[in-house]
Order: C-alpha cells, then sequence, then structure tokens
C-alpha cells in the first residue's frame, strides 16, 4: 500500500483519498430503493390482504368507511417508514462510507429516488389506463355510429316505410305551437311554458312580456282568472328561486367541505413523506455508527 509523505502533513492513504473523490455511491443508492420499493410491495399487499380477511358481505360485518380508512392510512405510513428505514440501512451501509453526513446523504437520495419512481409508476399506470378507456370508448362509439347509420335505410326498407311518409311524422314534431293558449294541448302548453322560462329568468322587457305569455297559457289550461293564474306563477316562481338558491349553497358547502378535505390530505401526505424521509435517514446513520463502533 503506497503512502504519500509531504513535508510537515499526516500522511495521507492512497486508498482514502480514493473513497473521498467518491462520496456518493449510485450502486448502493439504486440497491436502497429496490429493497425499499420491494418491501413496501410486500407489505403493501400483506395489508391488502388483511383488509380483504375483514370484508364478510355474507354475515354484513364490513368495517366503516372512516374507521377503514384511519386503518389503511396509518398502515401505509408505518410500512411506508420500515421500507424507507430499510433501504436507507441498505445504502449506508453497503457504500461503506464512514462519515455520518455521507450515510444521511444516501439515505435521503434512496427517499428521493423512491418518492419519485413510485410517483412516476402511478401516474404512468393510472394514464395508461384512462387512455386505454378513451380509446375505447371512441372506438366503439365510431363503430356503432358507422353501423346505426348504415343499418337505418335497411330497416325502413325492411318495415315498408316511404320516405315522404318518415317527413310527414318528423314534420309533426316541428310544428309551430298554436298562438292562443285556449287551443294547445297539455303537451304544447308545457312546451310553450319552457320555452318562455328563460326569457322570464333574464328578466327586463323580454321578461315581462314571457310571464304575461305563461300567465295567460295557465289561466287558459286550467280555466282560472288571471289574478289566480298570476298569483300561481308568482309561486312557482318564489319556489324555483328558492330551490336554486339552496342548491346553490348546496353546491357551496360541499365545495367548501372538499377543498377542506383535500387541504388536510395534503398537510397529511407531507407529513408522512417527512416521516419517510427521517426514516431513511435515520436508517442510514444507525448503519454508520454501527459501523464505526
Amino acid at each position: 500500500m503506497a503512502t504519500n509523505v509531504n513535508p510537515g502533513i499526516v500522511p495521507v492513504d492512497d486508498g482514502v483519498v480514493g473513497r473521498l473523490g467518491h462520496r456518493v455511491s449510485w450502486g448502493a443508492i439504486f440497491a436502497g430503493v429496490v429493497i425499499a420499493v420491494a418491501v413496501q410491495l410486500v407489505m403493501g399487499i400483506l395489508g391488502t390482504g388483511i383488509g380483504l380477511s375483514m370484508v364478510d358481505p355474507v354475515e354484513g360485518s364490513t368495517p366503516g368507511a372512516t374507521g377503514f380508512g384511519i386503518g389503511a392510512g396509518l398502515y401505509w405510513l408505518i410500512t411506508t417508514v420500515v421500507a424507507l428505514g430499510a433501504g436507507g440501512y441498505a445504502a449506508a451501509r453497503v457504500s461503506g462510507v464512514s462519515d455520518r453526513f455521507d450515510a444521511l446523504v444516501h439515505g435521503l437520495v434512496v427517499w428521493g429516488v423512491t418518492l419519485i419512481l413510485t410517483l412516476y409508476l402511478l401516474t404512468s399506470a393510472v394514464g395508461g389506463i384512462i387512455g386505454g378507456a378513451f380509446r375505447t370508448l371512441g372506438a366503439v362509439a365510431g363503430a356503432a355510429g358507422s353501423t346505426v347509420g348504415a343499418a337505418a335505410p335497411k330497416v325502413a326498407e325492411v318495415a315498408g316505410v316511404d320516405e315522404g311518409d318518415v317527413r310527414q311524422e318528423a314534420a309533426k314534431y316541428l310544428s309551430d305551437t298554436p298562438s292562443n293558449p285556449a287551443q294547445m294541448t297539455p303537451e304544447q302548453a308545457q312546451k310553450a311554458i319552457a320555452q318562455e322560462l328563460p326569457a322570464m329568468a333574464r328578466g327586463g322587457p323580454e321578461g315581462v312580456r314571457a310571464k304575461n305569455r305563461v300567465v295567460g297559457i295557465v289561466a287558459a289550461q286550467r280555466n282560472i282568472s288571471r289574478e289566480q293564474a298570476q298569483a300561481q306563477v308568482n309561486q312557482a316562481k318564489a319556489d324555483f328561486v328558492q330551490t336554486r338558491n339552496e342548491a346553490v349553497q348546496a353546491a357551496k358547502n360541499a365545495a367548501d367541505a372538499a377543498a377542506g378535505a383535500a387541504s388536510k390530505t395534503s398537510f397529511l401526505l407531507v407529513l408522512a413523506l417527512l416521516v419517510g424521509a427521517g426514516a431513511a435517514a435515520f436508517g442510514a446513520t444507525s448503519a454508520t455508527r454501527r459501523r464505526l463502533r
């Protein structure tokens, strides 16, 4: 073993100089990542088996969603700590570093690479599933459309339906509604009222005209005076406005609750990631302390 001697300086080992030039061992980090992912997968499969064993649809002894979710979250946190701790310990142990900071870096890099790899696998898998589903749906829709387009004339021909009769029948659906409310059928009256409702909602001169039209239709269809029809229309409009406001408020409450839940989930996820980083760092520094002893 060669030794370089400098005047006034402590002799330096060439092997030590070579090791100091490569303080990060990517081979050891790769080994730690593989171990962390493998432990996470094994424990995840074990947790899935435990969770499924608790479900009994025959007896109806399925645990509640809240308790089940909390238990699954705690189990995931524990498995993450164990997996990253084992990966960080293995990386620091295999790298051969004797400095605690170097071991800490190895553990944190194992944590970071494992996190990036996990996110990539999740996003790529979900993206592939969604993309494949949409591609399949588009192909099925296209095939269905072409099939219907080709089969429609054949069906009409077999049924003995004349094309002119079909057009006359379609014209009936597009015929104008009688202007006199007394001559309208109930279906035509409902259609006419539905056409006037958007203008009533907008208000203004057009809304007043639409409201008068609706009042006239209601009075003619129910054989009541315009005053009574006016009162019924006002009451229906008030009920509609109240229902709409309640629906809007319910939607706002649901959005606030969802935002709050998402915020809490984000904070808990960040906390879990930091705990995982701490576990990887602790495992790596533990391996270094053991080597020093």
